[in-house]
Order: C-alpha cells, then sequence, then structure tokens
C-alpha cells in the first residue's frame, strides 16, 4: 500500500515558472496595493481595475509552464499517494500531470458568479478576460474565482482532512505567514516527517523539520533522494 504524501505549496513553486510572486521584494503587492485588487471591498470599489488585475494575471500564466519541481511532484505519484494542497492560483500542478491538487485559495482559470457562488465557469485561452457586463446565467457580474482577504476559506476543511491522514508532509515555497493555510502544520500527526523545501529561512512552531534549503526544482529533486530512502524505492 502507498503511503500517504500530503505537500503543501506557496508561491516559491511557481516562481521558477515567471509567476510574480505577492509577497517579496518587487512582489506584486509592492504594486498594487492588496486592499485594492485582493479584497471584497476591493471589487466594490472598483471592480474594473480588480478585473483588469486577474485578467493580466491569466495572460502572464498562458505563457507560463510547469517547471521541473512541478514536474517531479508528478512523478511521485509512481509511488507515493499524493495530494498536493496549493496556495497557488494557478494551474501549473495540473499541467505538470499532478492528479489531485486543492486549490485553497481559488482558481485564476476560473470565473464565478457574485451572485451564486455555486456557479462557476472555466476559462480558456480563447477567452481569458472577465469584463464589466459579464454576466452569468442568473444575470449576476462575474469575478475572479480567487479567496479574497476577508472572505472564507471554503477548501479548508477538505485540507486539514487530507493533512491528518499524511504519512509525509512536505512544505514548499511558503513563507508559513499565511493563514490558515499555515495552520495545516498543526494537524500533521506526531511522528509524521516534515520536510520544508525553501532556499530562505523560514520559522515555523516544530523543531524537527527536515529544511532543503534550495529552490522547488533543486530541491524537489534532492526530496525524491530522501523519499526513496526512507520508502526503501
Amino acid at each position: 500500500m502507498k503511503k500517504k504524501l500530503v505537500i503543501l505549496t506557496g508561491a516559491g513553486m511557481s516562481a521558477e515558472s515567471g509567476i510574480a510572486t505577492f509577497r517579496d521584494s518587487g512582489g506584486l503587492w509592492e504594486q498594487y496595493p492588496v486592499e485594492q485588487v485582493a479584497t471584497p471591498e476591493g471589487f466594490e470599489a472598483d471592480p474594473e481595475l480588480v478585473l483588469n488585475f486577474y485578467n493580466m494575471r491569466r495572460r502572464e500564466l498562458l505563457k507560463a509552464k510547469p517547471n521541473n519541481g512541478h514536474k517531479g511532484l508528478a512523478e511521485l505519484e509512481k509511488d507515493f499517494d499524493v495530494n498536493i494542497i496549493t496556495q497557488n492560483i494557478d494551474n501549473l500542478h495540473e499541467m505538470a500531470g499532478s492528479t489531485r491538487v486543492l486549490h485553497l485559495h481559488g482558481e485564476l482559470m476560473k470565473a464565478r458568479s457574485t451572485g451564486d457562488e455555486s456557479l462557476i465557469y472555466e476559462m480558456t485561452p480563447e477567452k481569458c478576460d472577465i469584463h464589466l457586463g459579464d454576466l452569468c446565467e442568473k444575470g449576476f457580474q462575474l469575478r475572479p474565482h480567487i479567496v479574497w482577504f476577508g472572505e472564507a476559506v471554503p477548501m479548508m476543511p477538505e485540507a486539514e482532512k487530507i493533512t491528518q491522514q499524511a504519512d509525509l508532509f512536505v512544505i514548499i515555497g511558503t513563507s508559513m505567514n499565511v493563514y490558515p493555510a499555515a495552520g495545516l502544520l498543526h494537524d500533521v500527526r506526531k511522528n509524521v516527517p516534515v520536510w520544508l523545501i525553501d532556499p530562505k529561512d523560514v520559522h515555523t512552531m516544530r523543531y524537527d523539520i527536515h529544511h532543503i534549503k534550495m529552490g522547488a526544482s533543486e530541491g524537489v529533486k534532492e526530496l525524491k533522494k530522501m523519499l526513496a530512502l526512507i520508502s526503501g524505492i
């Protein structure tokens, strides 16, 4: 029976693919105040600005390709029961071949009704913009299918359930400062090995974490060697 490997990924996972991070120096929050483009209040105040911001993010994503880190995680499905929980809104894990990806903060390539949250629409490269006046079938304005600051994180209970079942837990490219996602570490059972892949120091409440101080692609390569050793594969 395959071991359950749960992987939590953040912005550092996709940085090598050219996806702009939000928090780092020179990141998107320095160019666009979070209150303007990532809150319900910002959308209410200037919906056109917000829609254009995510239209730009979508066009950037369409030029991006999965990096070797994404591909390496997809390859782990051969030997492990892999679940990826990502804070990223891109679809690079899926493009790399990962089959079970839970998006905590929503998905950039989807639109959602402002009046009925159950109405979610897949977007395509040919139709990747949302404009004022684009309506759902019930006549409500469409918005990005993104969890903004101040909104509930609907996939959190499922993420907690998956994490509690982990035999192995990996964190890649996240500062562990964004809650509730950072709180998933508390759901990892005691004695479950935890790896952290990040070139920077990351403060966590656990002191038994194996820190691989590398970027995503090199770090995943190193992780695969370690997993092979402890799993005998």
